[in-house]
């Protein structure tokens, strides 16, 4: 058996179960996100599988994309609640660097097929006011756009 690392402060099983309960669909911040959206009476689909980057909200016929994007798991700059854990470093850098640059690829190329992109930070969902302000913004931009052709 390999020996525990002293970094980390709970046991190997205590981690694997705490892993195992993060899902990448219907996480709290995407429910808070898909509500505030209803409430804008504004229709969208989930997690559609034949769209770059499988984005969590879409309207194909408004072409707009929203993704929820949890602070850890994308490195959000400049938040408390993006940090690299202490153990295993030569694990989690790369594998944070690759999604970092996997979302920047997958934004870049939906904007470049004439998407409307936003993304929603977990952090952001803390002040749900602020955070339907955001996105009503974002809808009278994409409604406006899409008026205009």
């Amino acid at each position: 058996m390999a020996a525990k690392n002293k970094m980390d402060k709970i046991s190997r099983i205590t981690r694997s179960e705490n892993m195992r309960r993060i899902h990448s669909r219907h996480t709290k911040p995407e429910l808070i996100t898909r509500k505030l959206v209803s409430q804008l009476g504004i229709k969208y689909r989930l997690h559609p599988k034949n769209i770059l980057g499988s984005p969590d909200i879409i309207n194909r016929k408004h072409k707009f994309a929203i993704f929820v994007h949890g602070c850890f798991w994308h490195q959000h700059t400049k938040c408390k609640y993006c940090h690299l854990p202490k153990s295993r470093k030569s694990y989690w850098t790369p594998k944070l660097r690759r999604n970092v640059q996997r979302d920047k690829r997958n934004v870049a190329l939906l904007k470049k097929n004439g998407w409307n992109v936003l993304i929603i930070w977990e952090c952001q969902l803390h002040k749900p006011l602020k955070a339907k302000s955001r996105l009503t913004r974002f809808f009278k931009m994409v409604y406006a756009v899409r008026n205009k052709h």
